[in-house]
């Protein structure tokens, strides 16, 4: 067993001997011959106590050897030609094959005279800026340099003939001596990554491992060059892009403000810190704007997320969604106060602060160990937004300003996450509570149907869509229901909302007949949209269903613009689709929408909705459909516990897409409410309809409008036969007020004006508009409709 270190090292050998249990030796190096002059034929089988110069020597030697795994200590030995030789020795106890227990003896360095030519190369080694050691065949180390030393914190006489792994047993010794062996076996070099604490050293370092052959004048290789260099900074740089890269992939997935704050504490947990809290303001809770000015005082904010190494994060002192309130004094008050971050190692000077101001949060500081923390403001385009706590108990090493600046930067990158986060609730709210103030606060209570209707918001990123509905009381005891869908989301889509809602009331109001109003507005959505964009794209702008039901009739007219088709539910129960003409989306401008007609039976119920409610990314439009026939045509005790069950049945916990339902349900004017006059075109005939007239609401007990019919009857008839054109029909309805409908042939719309003294007519308009409450014309498929209203409310 020998090692010898070739050129430029050549001047140092290593004696090693072995032998067994009995003190015999059993081996011999060419190191141990340069050493003591003996070749191995000379020593093999000899008592080692042969070598030794003295008896007291050997019995000190077998003493120390007695019961022990190792041994190093200085010995005199004798040299073949019988001089002294000192040298320091080490022993160690070994396992031969067959489990026979011997010893492996190492000798000091023996060294001859040093050639000038060496001098350099021998400096070079021994102050080497990286610790650097060499090997033998054996794995057992020849030669060391100070950083070697100073790593293993052993001198090179006291290393020398050790194994890496007796030097440093850990299990990257382990991994770096198999790598010696691949150097020695295929003679070609090897780099290897180690992450371990050194002797002396509070933390682990990383390590990058060169592992070289050492080849002589032959090419044979005789030993293994180690070179080790502390990367631990460019390791740390590296480790730290990895978690910031990270935190840019997962900070930040939703707009959720507790999502994000949870995203962060999970990233920083345990690679940053053994403890994270984040603190958020409170005016983000309801969307209002931030603070102006710099934050002082004690400070409230509410525990968006925390997350420890110990289960249950015990450290909290407040539990997430509990406010928090922050001493001027205190670290978090402090950072806010003056934007800036603060580390702090926890001494005990500090802990007496503390304990005066949050005696609680002193005491977790304690019981847990914190020794060091980092208090980092959140803050972004000029907004505060909170503060964020980084605390270690169970890693040793404190937080340092790379710690404190990576912190930052993780925080800065929520900051945006969370400032994104309360934009967009701000801007959903807005959309919210302008969609909240543009549909109906309160459904009109009618005579022609019974109404309920359903709005539920998108739950998800997307925001606020741009669903809508009305319920419109037009002339003559009918009523109009409306739903429509427009295109986009936001603020944006219910500024959209507000201008066909308006729209179409204004067209509802002058009576136009379904078909024409769909055309009317599909104008003024193209109108709009070349305003907002004098480039049109050709994108749908909005889709609308609008049915008008006539209670005397029991008929109801519907138009479609693009939209899903209604469902009728009967009084028997029974949902069936109705059968629309579906005409294009609003803004298209290319066909003209086609109205049909459908008689509903007293007690029917007329369901609208948006395709919200019937189509999603998990379900088709066709199975919406028949979903919502099924849930139409369960029975319920009420019109509202119908709509429930619909959206119970149909929608998931976090809908998708907006949704709106609208249910009307039939009534009935029966004859007994209303009464027809067929009026011949002559003058004589107004007396006789003011008689029968006054007998019908004398029937209804109405006596105390019998002036005021007489007048209006009388002149709206009067004016037909005059200037209208055969036939012509009075009718009257009985419902919350009292209708009186004058219908002629005629398309002419009259005109209210104010008759000049010496005028012979012109006053009968305008004394209708005195007397009732509301008048005005309507234009029919053929003629027109001239009514009046009279409330009877206080009758």
């Amino acid at each position: 067993m020998s090692s010898v270190v070739n050129e430029p090292l050549d001047m140092v050998y290593l004696a090693t001997a072995t032998m067994d249990a009995h003190g015999v030796v059993t081996g011999w190096s060419e190191g141990a011959q340069r050493l003591l002059g003996y070749l191995p034929e000379e020593i093999v089988g000899r008592a080692v106590t042969e070598l030794w110069a003295g008896g007291t020597a050997v019995e000190a030697v077998g003493r120390c050897l007695a019961g022990r795994s190792g041994w190093s200590g200085r010995v005199g030995l004798c040299h073949r030609d019988g001089h002294r030789v000192e040298a320091e020795a080490l022993a160690h106890r070994v396992v031969a094959d067959g489990g026979a227990t011997g010893w492996l003896l190492v000798s000091a360095v023996a060294r001859e005279p040093c050639p000038p030519e060496a001098d350099a190369a021998v400096g070079a080694f021994t102050q080497a800026p990286c610790v650097l050691a060499v090997f033998d065949t054996d794995l057992r180390l020849v030669r060391a340099n100070a950083d070697m030393e100073a790593a293993a914190a052993l001198t090179e006489d006291r290393m020398r003939g050790m194994r890496l792994v007796e030097l440093l047993p850990r299990p990257e010794s382990e991994k770096t001596e198999e790598g010696m062996r691949r150097v020695l076996e295929n003679g070609e070099r090897q780099v290897l990554e180690a992450y371990l604490r050194v002797p002396g050293e509070s933390r682990e370092h990383a390590w990058t491992i060169s592992l070289a052959p050492l080849k002589d004048r032959t090419g044979s290789v005789y030993g293994v060059c180690f070179a080790a260099y502390d990367t631990t900074r460019r390791h740390q740089a590296q480790e730290r892009l990895l978690l910031l890269n990270e935190a840019g992939k997962r900070i930040g997935s939703t707009l959720d403000l507790a999502h994000v704050a949870h995203e962060l504490a999970d990233v920083a947990v345990p690679r940053v810190a053994d403890f994270v809290g984040v603190d958020l303001l409170t005016f983000l809770d309801q969307g209002e704007e931030p603070p102006s000015g710099p934050l002082s005082g004690p400070i409230t904010m509410r525990r968006a997320a925390h997350r420890s190494v110990l289960p249950g994060t015990p450290e909290a002192v407040v539990e997430v969604g509990e406010l928090d309130t922050h001493p001027e004094s205190s670290p978090s008050a402090e950072c806010l106060a003056e934007g800036r971050a603060i580390l702090y190692q926890v001494t005990d000077e500090l802990m007496v602060r503390w304990n005066a101001l949050d005696p609680v949060r002193a005491a977790r500081i304690r019981e847990y160990g914190i020794h060091s923390e980092l208090v980092v403001p959140m803050r972004t385009r000029g907004v505060t937004l909170g503060v964020v706590f980084f605390a270690r108990h169970r890693t040793p090493v404190p937080f340092d300003e790379d710690d404190l600046l990576l912190a930052e930067e993780i925080t800065a990158r929520t900051a945006v996450c969370v400032d994104n986060a309360r934009r967009y609730q701000r801007e959903r709210m807005t959309a919210r509570a302008l969609q909240r103030h543009l549909l109906p606060r309160r459904l009109p209570d009618l005579a022609a149907m019974d109404v309920t209707s359903r709005y539920v918001p998108s739950e998800t990123w997307a925001g606020v869509g741009g669903d809508w509905f009305d319920v419109i009381p037009l002339s003559g005891a009918r009523a109009a229901v409306v739903v429509g869908d427009t295109a986009g989301r936001g603020v944006e889509a219910s500024a959209a909302v507000g201008r066909l809602r308006s729209a179409i009331r204004t067209l509802a109001d002058i009576d136009l007949p379904p078909g024409e109003l769909l055309t009317h507005l599909d104008d003024l959505v193209t109108r709009l949209a070349a305003e907002d964009d004098p480039e049109p794209s050709g994108a749908t702008g909005a889709t609308c269903l609008y049915a008008v039901y006539d209670p005397v009739s029991r008929h109801c007219t519907l138009a479609s613009a693009g939209h899903p088709p209604p469902v009728v539910v009967t009084p028997a129960g029974s949902a069936d689709i109705l059968d629309v003409s579906n005409g294009p989306p609003l803004g298209l401008g290319t066909l003209p929408f086609e109205a049909v007609e459908t008689e509903l039976s007293e007690g029917s119920v007329l369901a609208l909705y948006t395709d919200g409610l019937v189509e999603s990314f998990y379900r088709a439009i066709d199975e919406g459909l028949e979903a919502l026939c099924e849930a139409l045509a369960q029975p319920a005790p009420s019109l509202d516990a119908l709509g429930d069950t619909v959206l119970h049945t149909l929608l998931p916990d976090r809908p998708e897409d907006d949704a709106a339902l609208l249910l009307a349900r039939a009534r009935a004017l029966g004859p007994d409410r209303v009464a027809t006059w067929e009026i011949p075109p002559e003058p004589a005939v107004v007396s006789r309809i003011r008689r029968e007239v006054t007998a019908r609401l004398m029937d209804w007990g109405l006596e105390k409008l019998v002036l005021t019919t007489e007048l209006v009857v009388s002149e709206l008839v009067t004016n037909a036969i005059r200037y209208g054109r055969p036939p012509i029909r009075l009718r009257l309805i009985r419902d919350r007020a009292l209708i009186c409908e004058v219908s002629d042939f005629s398309s002419t719309a009259p005109h209210l004006r104010r008759a000049r003294a010496l005028d012979e007519g012109g006053r009968g308009l305008f004394l209708v508009a005195q007397l009732a409450q509301r008048w005005g014309t309507r234009l029919e498929v053929q003629g027109k409709t001239i009514w009046a209203e009279q409330d009877l409310s206080e009758d």
